[in-house]
């Protein structure tokens, strides 16, 4: 093409961006209204377009009364710039902007009038699959449509392509609804026949107390003799529960601590093991208490509790259940009070920390033993901490409590009993935050109040649990340990290594069933270097001003989904929380994007568009971060997703409701267990029992979910990956057996080269999210998940950033890069926690500008890959993948916040999955 002509292109360019920039000032957020794009007013003669230069593209209007209209663009970029070349206009939905095509119209047809009209689609959501545009290619030679899966902004049409869009319906996979007419047809301007149309009072949270951990642990490794043990007062004798206290304390504080490592080292030694747990001889049955205690250790360290100090606990713990008991037979076996106990354990912590220990080691124990926590309820609610026979005095403890409900909250099936425990503890703390000694004390002390605060926590009773923490940090002495009582001086280590596990907002439980973080720099199998990833994505020229990505270049139109999954991955990486919270304050804070939208104009929260997948990607970001879900961005979304539970399937014209249990507007797997994650990290799985029960309908007999509700769709890797995210987070026997079903489906879709297919191909986006459900069973799929890695590594490029998929578009794209760099961790949305703590909040800028005023940066390269018909989203809008507070002024305001406390969000109790290979 000559000087001239690529001069008067410029122009042309230049005028429609400015066109574009003129036509924005008229747009609203009306519900009736969509972001509208002119034509060009030059568009390229369709005779300029041949075999070998410029792409040709046709739209059929022949559902609206028109015919197939053509167009061209001599220097096609991308596919939407080659609609507004060829003279068409479109207009894009209020949640997704321009980067779902709702409406085309063309200037000779009805006077430019797009279709369908709003009386027939509103184009506030993306349409349903049944009606809408979608999106077909050929390639010079090809006589065969291939259905786009890439979206209008992100494909690059190639000299010679020619492009259909088609209103109908198809399924996502495009196997249905293909154009009646062939690309030749289309070249070559033929008369085609007109095809058949198909129609188409919470309170707030309390800003949690100080405990100064590191301090706290100096003093607890200090304590340990030769960095080891610690011994019993005024000998040299091992004190091995101490020691074992001490490193799930240590861990706790810190998951690589080489002092809990030291210490579980120890203990791992076999003189040790047996010396502590095998009193009466390697062949005897283990005193269960010891071996639970060790068991834990192994867990918190990584280390095997199947062959820790030579022995195998677990399997030494389950051989050693009593069968019977005085209650049942006038000679049980010795060491047995009753049917189910651990023999040799007259204790109740040694029961509850048994069960614990074999469900973190993925051990299913006996009912009789976790029922046998049950019978030691008391009348007030609270536990007994012996071992007591029916009708015996029952006195409640509440360390016994916190520990029990642990145990039988981890268990699952005893929602009535944990319910009237967690009461007793509400109602046995103080108006301090503190817990006392027993119940009825007036003084609190650190030793139980630090295990009334992990229990709640588990519980989902946040505020309470943050005013225990709150308490404790008052109650430190100055080198950092924590003493049993309230006024004492005397420092006492179990009362510190409880306050340490408490001021680390964990528990036993989760403690032990956590997955080490996995390598967040290139692992030795040769994944992806994150580190560089994560620079790519906080790169000015794509996150814009530093708080959220463009749905395309220069459009000041927030992809807020897209800036959620920047945010998941930057979450699980941790290379730069500092700009992690400035995308958290922004969109928790009201900030606004150029066209003066926040988060909540994306989720439509309060009104009857409102995504049960947006808000639920939403409240995901806020629990991972320690932010209150039920107040970001000034709205309750755990309560907006219990409101959004669709209690029957809506009848059309309404297409609210795709199915009973479902999220109003979530027509998507994917949608669906985004919801599910936020209710249970939330403390809600009650509330989350139909769209729970709704998810596991969905899944195949082969273990794998379709991608759509409702709609036509084949199972694929994205949306099993993420149900089986969801579904890890509850302990019961099903939903794990669920789990396992989707984890073996996964493994098996997996390529020669260790990638997985996907919308595009052989898919970044798939691979990351197979890395993250695998991740799930690591120890299993650890060889999996290392080619995986090295799949994704081999996809990213030079500048940090990955391709869509392989051998397609190359070049980095920001949607594929999120997705990998946090799926490459193999951390689950279900268990992402990034604190914030450390970085410092920053004003939030209004980004909204004049619509005459200059664009935003643009972004070199375009968004990428969405499960989509035609790359038109059909998920209700929520997209595709992955708290600082301060302390209050004394007492009183912690009283204040108890009186109205109650609530509060965390994970589910979920399945140990030990792990290797770095999964999360």
């Amino acid at each position: 093409m000559g000087t001239e002509q690529q001069a008067s292109r410029h122009g042309r360019r230049i005028r429609r961006r400015m066109l574009s920039l003129a036509t924005a000032a008229f747009l609203t957020l009306g519900t009736e209204v969509a972001f509208l794009t002119p034509p060009s007013a030059h568009a390229d003669p369709v005779e300029q377009c041949t075999g070998t230069t410029g792409a040709i593209v046709a739209v059929d209007f022949n559902p609206f009364g028109g015919g197939i209209e053509r167009g061209c663009d001599t220097t096609p970029t991308t596919g939407f710039e080659l609609l507004q070349t060829a003279g068409f206009s479109t207009a894009g939905t209020r949640s997704h902007g321009d980067a779902f095509v709702c409406r085309l119209g063309y200037g000779p047809f009805n006077s430019g009038r797009q279709y369908p009209t709003p009386d027939v689609e509103d184009c506030v959501l993306t349409p349903q699959a049944t009606a809408y545009w979608s999106y077909w290619h050929a390639s010079p030679g090809e006589t065969k449509w291939t259905y786009s899966s890439l979206g209008a902004q992100a494909r690059t049409p190639r000299h010679g392509d020619v492009e259909i869009w088609v209103f109908g319906g198809t399924n996502v996979e495009g196997t249905t609804g293909r154009p009646k007419f062939s690309p030749d047809d289309v070249r070559a301007g033929r008369t085609v026949p007109t095809p058949d149309p198909t129609g188409p009072e919470e309170p707030p949270t309390v800003p949690p107390g100080v405990v100064d951990t590191a301090a706290a642990t100096r003093w607890l490794a200090a304590s340990l003799k030769d960095g080891e043990r610690v011994v019993h007062d005024g000998g040299d004798d091992t004190n091995f529960a101490a020691t074992t206290e001490a490193v799930y304390a240590l861990a706790a504080a810190d998951p690589k601590s080489p002092a809990a490592q030291k210490a579980a080292g120890f203990l791992a030694a076999p003189a040790q093991t047996l010396a502590y747990a095998y009193p009466d001889g390697k062949d005897a049955a283990p005193e269960a208490t010891a071996a639970a205690r060790l068991a834990l250790v192994a867990e918190a360290t990584g280390k095997d509790p199947r062959a820790f100090g030579g022995r195998d606990l677990l399997g030494d713990l389950m051989k050693h259940v009593c069968p019977t008991g005085a209650a049942e037979t006038p000679q049980p076996p010795a060491g047995c009070i009753t049917k189910g106990d651990f023999r040799t354990t007259n204790q109740a912590d040694g029961q509850a920390l048994a069960l614990i220990a074999l469900m973190s080691g993925g051990v299913t124990p006996p009912a009789d033993a976790v029922s046998r926590l049950t019978g030691l309820q008391c009348e007030d609610g609270g536990f007994t901490g012996i071992m007591i026979r029916p009708a015996e005095q029952c006195d409640s403890d509440p360390s016994a409590t916190g520990l029990i409900l642990l145990a039988l909250k981890r268990a699952g099936g005893h929602d009535a009993v944990v319910a009237k425990g967690a009461a007793f503890l509400r109602k046995t703390q103080l108006r301090t935050g503190g817990v006392p000694l027993a119940p009825g004390g007036t003084t609190g002390s650190a030793y139980m109040s630090a295990h009334a605060a992990q229990a709640l926590r588990a519980l989902g009773d946040r505020a309470r649990a943050d005013a225990a923490v709150f308490w404790l940090a008052g109650q430190q002495l100055p080198e950092g340990p924590f003493s049993l009582e309230e006024g004492s001086t005397d420092p006492l280590l179990t009362a510190t290594t409880a306050a340490v596990v408490a001021a680390a907002r964990t528990d036993l439980v989760k403690l032990t069933t956590k997955k080490a973080e996995p390598p967040t720099t290139p692992p030795a199998g040769g994944g992806p270097d994150l580190k560089k990833g994560a620079g790519y994505l906080v790169d000015r020229t794509r996150l814009i001003q530093g708080r959220y990505y463009e749905d395309s270049p220069g459009s000041r139109f927030a992809d807020y989904g897209l800036t959620i999954d920047g945010a998941y991955a930057l979450a699980a990486t941790g290379h730069d929380d500092t700009a992690l919270r400035g995308i958290v304050d922004f969109l928790d804070k009201g900030g606004k994007d150029g066209r003066a939208r926040g988060v909540h104009d994306w989720t439509m929260i309060g009104t009857k568009y409102a995504g049960g997948g947006s808000i639920g990607k939403v409240a995901v970001l806020a629990e991972a971060v320690g932010r209150d879900p039920r107040s970001f961005g000034g709205q309750d979304l755990i309560a907006a997703l219990a409101k959004g539970i669709c209690p029957a399937k809506s009848t059309a014209p309404d297409r609210s409701c795709a199915d009973k249990g479902v999220y109003t507007n979530a027509t998507s797997v994917f949608s669906q267990s985004l919801g599910v994650i936020a209710q249970v990290r939330a403390g809600e799985t009650a509330a989350a029992a139909a769209p729970i029960a709704s998810l596991k309908g969905l899944q195949e007999p082969n273990g794998a979910w379709r991608s759509m509700i409702g709609e036509p769709s084949a199972t694929e890797v994205d949306s099993t990956a993420m149900a089986a995210m969801a579904l890890d987070l509850l302990p019961d026997a099903g939903s794990q057996a669920a789990v396992d079903k989707a984890l073996a489906w996964l493994a098996a879709q997996q390529e020669p080269d260790g990638g997985f297919p996907g919308a595009s191909g052989i898919s970044v986006n798939s691979a990351a999210l197979a890395v993250q459900g695998l991740s799930l069973d690591a120890a299993k799929y650890q060889g999996q998940i290392a080619r995986a890695r090295e799949f994704l590594a081999s996809q990213q490029n030079g500048d940090g950033g990955f391709n869509i998929a392989k051998g397609k578009q190359p070049g980095s794209d920001v949607r594929a890069s999120t997705q990998a760099v946090g799926g490459a961790t193999g951390i689950s949305f279900g268990t992402l926690t990034r604190s914030l703590a450390g970085t410092t909040p920053e004003p939030v800028p209004s980004t909204s500008v004049p619509p005459s005023g200059p664009p935003s940066a643009p972004v070199i390269v375009t968004p990428g890959e969405e499960a989509a018909s035609g790359g038109n989203t059909h998920q209700g809008g929520s997209g595709r993948l992955a708290s600082t507070g301060v302390r209050l002024g004394g007492l009183a305001a912690a009283a204040v916040v108890l009186v109205l406390g109650g609530w509060g969000a965390t994970r589910a109790a979920r399945r140990s999955r030990r792990t290797a290979g770095g999964g999360a």
